[in-house]
């Protein structure tokens, strides 16, 4: 190793950087980063200290916060400080009440017309791919149900994951035996370990870079149906209500918003009514 590897494995964030970095993070997308999480930033960015043969975290935020740092390096440090923690089937039952109850009162109220649903920090595709699972057995009851999702999240390191569409066999476990044999390819190297999402699924979903501290997301459409789960609990609460403020204006009249099982809309000012534990609906 050299002297500049020698010096960046020994190097450590100061208090003074780690408040430029952690105030940056949240200007930019809206995570908070206490003083608690300095060690896992700091573990975090010393790959792109070593990627980039900086000697301190002091270089990097000079190289950060400079014009060219800015066009070059920022998506790279998102990818790195963003937290992607996601399964397949994860809290099942918000997909019992989707088929159960939402997706039957839809239909009687839409005849004909394609339901649009947002999965907002879908991570490496699991949540997606989940939907599109459990609106094609949907579909099967139901002729004419036609569906499309958007499949959103500020790193370009997951998404390149869930456009690709594989996974090791052990994180597809949750997944429905049926669904596994209707859904899932393995590989022709069946020593690999790996599947993939049939080309069906993959057709049905539309993945892209999306920050949440952008105003209007930069979407014209608005949806039937928002899963953001688990992921305002990252923000503070002055954010998480301009968020899911942000959301509604989304959401057509009657659209429903499934939120993660550890958080909560009580006292954010949002003109959203419960309906179900974690699941929350525009009335008009």
């Amino acid at each position: 190793m050299d002297n500049a590897g020698r010096e960046i494995e020994h190097a450590s964030l100061s208090t003074k950087d780690f408040g430029r970095l952690s105030r940056f993070i949240y200007d930019t997308c809206g995570i908070k980063m206490p003083d608690v999480k300095k060690t896992m930033l700091e573990a975090r960015l010393q790959k792109r200290l070593r990627a980039l043969g900086m000697r301190s975290y002091t270089d990097y935020c000079d190289y950060l916060f400079s014009a060219e740092g800015l066009d070059q390096e920022l998506v790279q440090m998102l990818d790195m400080v963003t937290t992607n923690k996601t399964d397949f089937f994860r809290e099942p039952d918000h997909f019992d009440h989707l088929t159960q109850r939402v997706l039957p009162d839809w239909c009687s109220r839409h005849e004909g017309a394609r339901l649009s649903i947002w999965s907002a920090g879908c991570s490496s595709g699991e949540e997606p791919y989940t939907l599109a699972m459990v609106l094609s057995e949907f579909a099967l009851c139901h002729p004419g149900f036609d569906f499309q999702i958007l499949a959103t999240d500020i790193s370009t390191r997951v998404l390149e994951k869930a456009k690709a569409a594989i996974y090791p066999e052990a994180l597809v476990e949750p997944v429905p035996l049926g669904m596994k044999k209707k859904y899932l390819l393995r590989s022709k190297d069946r020593s690999s370990g790996m599947v993939r999402i049939v080309p069906e699924l993959r057709e049905k979903i539309r993945f892209r870079r999306l920050n949440f501290m952008d105003d209007d997301f930069g979407m014209r459409e608005q949806l039937d149906i928002i899963f953001c789960r688990n992921v305002i609990i990252y923000f503070d609460r002055p954010t998480q209500e301009k968020l899911l403020q942000r959301f509604h204006r989304q959401m057509k009249p009657g659209a429903f918003i499934f939120m993660g099982h550890s958080e909560t809309l009580s006292g954010l000012n949002v003109p959203l009514t419960s309906v179900y534990p974690t699941v929350y609906r525009k009335l008009r």
